[in-house]
């Protein structure tokens, strides 16, 4: 904007109110920030014409005075924005009433206040928020487009907190190591670290370090000069110069070799490499993001893994936990799944039975999204849930067979050795095996009706869908 804009925040968040006051200061424009809706309207009263007024949000307390008639009536809709804490939505239906437009998600970041000072207006009949991009907190879950039709979703206390921890860490320009089974979605992590850059107009380069062998990985990394090898007839820049001022993600990192990882360690250290065949160092200012599917401690005692490289690596660590222990997100999922996946085959989206979704809630997914997402492809391309459904079920009772021998298998270990571990794990297993009786009693009596039989055990339904995985309890 050319002119200077005057802001005015009502907020108890001393972090919030610095950030804005420390970021409008910085760029000319003027901000007052305030603890209650009584102060702002004194400095209505003295003639002050604030061009925004930011509303934070408390959770867990009435809002009816924050949104009161004689504040919000002296603004223009596009003129207030909303605060909001990741995943409350106190403030959706004042934001209808109000129609206001405007929202950001705590943590706070400088970019998000450019952004939204850099709108002058937006259409009247729009509710949307600051990030064109990305999606408000809808209920209790989160959804944020991110690029190439990924998106990231968290509805889970875990998966919330991995949200809240990429906004914190996304402008600190630190390694974060990512960890998390095959197919959980490290990749999508790593794009929203990088969307939260404050360089994530430069580019995101990620490399898979268990595609290739040794060789090729470093010219694939550092890039050649011509004549480096038979066939380099001109000179290719590596990953590492492609991300320059951007983002590298090292996917897989676990399966590199410890040539490579003793090279890397280098770069990592002092931000120079020499390409393959060149006499001279190149350097470069990247932010390194590396993922893996191994246990990383295990690599480290084993030697397969270089620990000075581990710490180099681990300024922070962010653990994307497998969906057999989110599956609340399971049904949002499907359906954020087959609407993007009509789209994609040109088809027209269906809604997703519950039954169905009942049935992939029960299922353990060991591919996690990836195997979700495929699963959902070919439910859009035959166009048939019947068929979907009693695929599922059929995985599903062979999971649970091959659970259910495990368990047995391990009480009889259990019992044989009981002298050497004691009482508690015979206890356990008869506690097991009682709890496993009640169970297919309450599902007998029931006609295997699941929400009936948690009722009857005076339990939740998401706990007897625990119990029925557990136990590998399945018809």
């Amino acid at each position: 904007m050319s002119r200077a804009v005057i802001v005015l925040a009502i907020s108890e968040d001393a972090g919030a109110c610095s950030l804005i006051k420390k970021f409008l200061d910085s760029e000319g424009h003027q901000a007052l920030c305030v603890s209650s809706p009584l102060e702002a309207l004194a400095f209505l009263s003295e003639g002050m014409a604030p061009d925004f007024l930011f509303l934070d949000v408390p959770r867990a307390k009435s809002n009816d005075q924050l949104f009161a008639s004689d504040l919000l009536e002296k603004f223009e809709s596009h003129q207030l924005c909303i605060l909001s804490e990741i995943g409350d939505t106190s403030w959706k239906d004042y934001a209808q009433k109000w129609s206001i437009r405007s929202v950001l998600t705590k943590p706070l970041l400088r970019r998000d206040l450019e952004k939204l000072i850099s709108q002058t207006e937006q259409p009247e009949n729009e509710f949307s928020t600051t990030e064109p991009a990305a999606s408000a907190p809808l209920g209790n879950m989160h959804c944020e487009e991110l690029e190439n039709n990924r998106f990231f979703l968290a509805a889970t206390p875990a998966m919330m907190q991995i949200y809240k921890d990429i906004r914190l860490l996304a402008p600190v320009d630190i390694p974060v190591l990512i960890l998390g089974e095959s197919g959980v979605g490290k990749e999508v992590v790593a794009m929203l670290l990088h969307k939260y850059h404050t360089r994530s107009e430069k580019k995101f380069v990620n490399v898979n370090c268990a595609a290739l062998p040794t060789e090729l990985l470093e010219s694939e990394l550092f890039g050649y000069e011509a004549g480096a090898f038979t066939g380099a007839v001109k000179a290719k820049p590596g990953k590492f110069e492609l991300a320059h001022k951007g983002t590298l993600l090292l996917d897989e990192i676990g399966e590199m070799s410890p040539q490579m990882q003793a090279k890397l360690l280098h770069v990592l250290q002092d931000g120079s490499f020499s390409r393959l065949g060149a006499r001279s160092a190149t350097q470069v200012d990247v932010r390194v993001l590396a993922a893996t599917n191994i246990n990383m401690e295990d690599a480290i005692a084993e030697k397969r893994f270089r620990e000075d490289l581990y710490y180099r690596l681990n300024a922070f660590t962010i653990t994307v936990p497998p969906l057999r222990e989110r599956r609340e997100e399971i049904p949002l999922l499907m359906d954020q799944l087959i609407r993007r996946g009509a789209a994609e085959l040109g088809q027209q989206a269906f809604p997703i039975s519950e039954r169905l979704k009942e049935a992939a809630q029960e299922y353990n997914w060991p591919g996690n999204l990836r195997e979700l997402r495929n699963f959902i492809t070919r439910t859009l391309v035959l166009q048939d849930q019947e068929s979907a459904y009693n695929d599922l079920r059929a995985k599903t009772r062979t999971m649970s067979a091959a659970s259910l021998a495990q368990l047995q298998s391990n009480g009889t270990h259990e019992i044989t050795t009981q002298g050497a571990r004691g009482m508690r794990s015979v206890v356990n297993g008869v506690k097991n095996q009682a709890e496993i009786r009640m169970i297919q009693d309450a599902l007998s009596a029931s006609g295997w009706n699941r929400r009936r039989a948690a009722s009857n055990l005076n339990i939740s339904y998401r706990a007897l869908l625990y119990k029925i995985q557990q136990h590998g309890l399945m018809t």
